[in-house]
């Protein structure tokens, strides 16, 4: 397990109340009490028993326990409360112990407080979680390490020591999550607000107001990406720190991205230029072609795959346990990603790394990936035979190296 000492240092000696069990909880109440805090348990369910085999977990831990009918008596006396999203932040019990002195917390709200990566996060009545799953694939796809979290993806806090600083955060977050936020994200996408979870929420006022916390705590240099075509999204512009642009499906943009009229294509307007991405007809995601698509992404990404596995057989047989983790970690990884393309155009430097990287199956990959997403099956297929005659001749390798060892190992 690795911990964050910034985090173990805020909570170490503190009287800390998780408000449930749910999933970053979990995970969450056994690292708080081996970071030093007194964590008590405040929860509906009547006894340990009724938590299923966790309740063995909390046993053991030791910590204390505020269950039941009353469980929110827990609350007194504490210096923090671990809210979860589905806990209502304006509950009489809760801002009466903040009155008196705790502070009131989350797994989300301690992530961005600590986090030493870059952050990106979106919010919005629609499109929320399309949008971050996008973003999230496009950091993987240019070589970053992607943390995905908030809404979707896995609780963020629990593994916040091993993210490093050259790592990305994409998160998703809600209105249930923003409401109490005092920390806003590097880069800000509000998709859309309209009226949604009004049950949960006092008034409409108050459901915008969470809405724009990603926008209020935000410090330049930052990025605030708005819906245009949204009246609210679009008046947050006001509530913007830094740079800020649109993204508009109706409308030409000079700051931002838009799907221009003329020729159905999706452009990025910025400093004065215009940059055409992609063309609408080939990013749809309705129809029997997705399926194709589907398929195609599986036969680029499969020969891929086993090539690694070949290549990793290849240096488990070739190299000590302790050599091994140094050639297929690092080496292996920043070799292929340089030679790939995956970082910049190979034809940008040409001549002899150029060669070399065509030569080479990790060139082939991206380039099989890429058609693939384009629909170009024809182009993609020649890729995949270089990618899989590499993965042949290592696992043939792999096989060779290891009963010359067996071989060698009788004698």
């Amino acid at each position: 397990m690795h911990l964050n000492e910034q985090l173990a240092a805020y909570v170490r000696g503190k009287k800390v109340a998780f408000i449930g069990a749910g999933v970053s909880h979990k995970e969450l109440i056994p690292q708080f009490v081996e970071m030093g805090a007194k964590v008590t348990l405040c929860d509906k369910k009547p006894n340990l028993e009724a938590f299923g085999e966790y309740g063995e977990t909390l046993k053991q831990l030791g910590i204390g326990l505020s269950l039941g009918e009353n469980y929110m008596d827990g609350f007194e006396g504490q210096d923090i409360i671990m809210r979860t999203p589905g806990f209502e932040f304006y509950t009489p019990a809760l801002q009466k112990a903040h009155e008196h002195g705790a502070e009131l917390s989350s797994e989300m709200e301690l992530f961005f407080k600590y986090c030493p990566c870059e952050k990106v996060a979106v919010t919005g009545s629609d499109g929320k979680t399309t949008t971050t799953s996008l973003i999230a694939a496009m950091f993987e796809a240019a070589g970053r390490t992607v943390h995905l979290g908030g809404n979707i993806g896995r609780a963020l806090l629990p593994i916040l020591g091993e993210v490093k600083p050259e790592d990305e955060a994409v998160v998703e977050l809600s209105s249930f999550q923003l409401i109490s936020m005092d920390q806003s994200p590097n880069v800000a996408v509000v998709t859309n607000v309209t009226p949604n979870h009004l049950d949960h929420h006092k008034d409409m006022a108050e459901y915008i107001n969470a809405k724009r916390n990603i926008l209020l705590w935000q410090q330049p240099p930052c990025r605030a990406v708005l819906g245009y075509e949204n009246d609210v999204s679009r008046g947050m512009k006001a509530d913007c720190k830094g740079e800020q642009v649109w993204f508009t499906r109706l409308h030409d943009t000079d700051n931002g991205a838009f799907l221009r009229k003329e020729d159905d294509m999706l452009c990025m307007a910025e400093n004065g230029v215009v940059t055409p991405v992609l063309a609408h007809s080939e990013m749809k995601l309705r129809g029997l072609h997705n399926v194709e698509n589907l398929l195609a992404a599986i036969a680029a990404a499969l020969p891929t795959a086993v090539l690694f596995i070949a290549i990793g057989l290849l240096c488990g047989a070739c190299f000590n346990d302790k050599q091994v983790g140094g050639v297929c970690g690092a080496l292996l990884t920043n070799v292929s990603a340089w030679l790939s393309g995956t970082w910049f155009d190979i034809a940008l430097v040409g001549g002899v790394f150029q060669a070399i990287a065509e030569c080479l199956p990790f060139f082939h990959a991206v380039q099989a990936g890429r058609y693939a997403l384009a629909g170009n099956y024809a182009g993609m297929w020649p890729e995949l035979l270089w990618v899989g005659g590499y993965a042949l001749v290592c696992f043939a390798a792999a096989v060779f190296v290891f009963m010359r060892k067996m071989y060698a190992d009788r004698l």
